[in-house]
């Protein structure tokens, strides 16, 4: 039998039974070898954060759901920049939490850089707007666990249960043995998309820059500006009609050739 009693902070504590600490420990050593086993180039960055927040429900007693939010905690008002959840109902939470309230515990977990957890979101006087929002959807226990690196903290992992008083300390240990694998998880997959993101951009640059320098030769030529001040008409223009570069040296490469066919055609 599971005995109950009180932790420090007013939640159930529980008494466990030798084979229920077996148990979650063999859980949670299952979730950090799931973590070992996954491969960041094999997926992108919300498949994994996906997989990450599925293995959260397994490594951690009593979780009905989890999601995983990367976070940029300079940025206040653009804060969230990667989030995926186990189930629809944690996509929905993070809707309230992010989006309409900006209001919840994984915001302060990463804050103040420390696990959060409450057994009765519907009068949580921590998050007095978010908490009966979340209650009322038959959603009553949260653990909120930074994902921290030594320098800074990336963002957190949130786990949900319907019922009151579902996580206690012991929870909360298993949870925050979980959090520092995922973090070095996430982080690696992180700075992947990061890097694919700025090969991305830079192949863009390269494949544009053919047709900006053409551009730039015709309003030279035109004109007799120099190269420096042919560039910033362009880019006048691109500011002006809320295009791309690439697009208004494209439109003026095309005008080009279209008026040398017209001519060639007359003659």
């Amino acid at each position: 039998m599971t005995e109950l009693t009180e932790d420090a902070g007013g939640l159930p504590l529980r008494s466990l039974s030798a084979q229920q600490a077996s148990d979650d420990a063999a859980d949670l050593h299952a979730g950090i070898d799931d973590l070992a086993g996954l491969v960041a180039g094999s997926l992108r960055l919300s498949e994994l954060l996906t997989e990450v927040s599925t293995f959260a429900v397994r490594a951690i007693p009593g979780a009905d759901g989890a999601g995983v939010t990367l976070l940029r905690i300079d940025q206040p008002h653009n804060m969230v920049e990667a989030l995926a959840a186990s189930a629809s109902f944690v996509a929905e939470i993070d809707e309230i939490q992010y989006v309409t309230l900006k209001e919840g515990p994984c915001i302060t977990a990463a804050l103040e850089r420390r696990t959060v957890r409450s057994g009765s979101l519907g009068g949580e006087k921590m998050w007095p707007r978010f908490g009966p929002r979340v209650g009322r959807l038959g959603v009553h226990s949260v653990l909120s666990l930074p994902l921290l690196l030594s320098d800074r903290v990336i963002g957190a992992i949130n786990v949900y249960a319907h019922g009151k008083d579902v996580f206690d300390e012991h929870a909360a240990e298993l949870g925050e043995l979980f959090a520092k694998p995922a973090a070095v998880a996430v982080h690696n997959a992180q700075i992947l998309a990061h890097a694919l993101a700025l090969t991305a951009q830079l192949q863009t640059a390269l494949s544009t820059r053919p047709v900006i320098d053409q551009a730039i030769g015709l309003i030279r030529g035109r004109s007799g500006r120099t190269a420096e001040e042919a560039f910033d008409q362009l880019r006048a223009i691109s500011q002006t009609e809320h295009r791309k570069l690439a697009e208004v040296a494209q439109q003026i490469v095309d005008e080009a050739v279209h008026r040398a066919r017209a001519r060639r055609g007359s003659t």
